[in-house]
């Protein structure tokens, strides 16, 4: 048990400090500029996102996205703030079922972490592709296994100096109609 923790940390540190590392490239168009606030506040859209999805706390999630924000997921693509709030409720719906059939002990928990984090910037623009892993102890014993992993493709906006999520596509490794191409898509995002 002690193991598992100890690697869960070690994990931990690994994405944060690839994620602070950042992508190293050039703004298109011209030099440099220091993009650390900028990489900081999207970590943060990041955590607030997957905090709000692991409580399906339907006005956090929403609020990650502009009003006209796009959600591509294997539940299907839902555009627009109010559309999406919506989606998460139907998602808390789901999970507070699936709570009372299956809670031997205490109700199951997912939780999702992210890593590899890669940022390019364009002015106000950017575009950030990730991996994504997630926790679940939906088991008789709650012992906890992965339960998915995938990558998220991202467009992002500063609207009134806050980084949102545009468009947050979703790729699911463990559903092949949402597995990811044999493109890289970092390399992709490069071009």
């Amino acid at each position: 048990m002690r193991q598992r923790w100890i690697g869960l940390a070690a994990l931990a540190a690994v994405a944060a400090v690839s994620f602070a590392a950042g992508s190293g490239k050039t703004e298109r168009g011209g030099a440099a500029p220091d993009r650390t606030a900028d990489r900081v506040e999207i970590q943060d859209l990041q955590a607030r996102y997957l905090f709000a999805l692991d409580w399906q706390d339907a006005e956090a999630y929403a609020a990650t996205f502009t009003e006209d924000g796009v959600l591509d997921w294997a539940g299907g693509i839902v555009q627009g703030r109010a559309s999406i709030r919506e989606e998460v409720r139907g998602m808390r719906a789901t999970f507070e079922k699936k709570e009372k059939v299956d809670a031997p002990v205490r109700p199951a928990r997912l939780r999702h972490f992210i890593s590899n984090v890669v940022v390019d910037f364009d002015g106000d623009r950017a575009t950030s592709r990730s991996f994504w892993f997630e926790f679940n102890n939906d088991s008789r014993d709650r012992r906890p296994y992965v339960g998915g992993y995938g990558h998220y493709e991202d467009d992002l906006r500063r609207v009134d100096g806050r980084w949102l999520f545009t468009r947050r596509k979703i790729y699911n490794e463990m559903m092949p109609e949402r597995a990811a191409r044999t493109i890289n898509p970092v390399a992709e995002m490069r071009k």
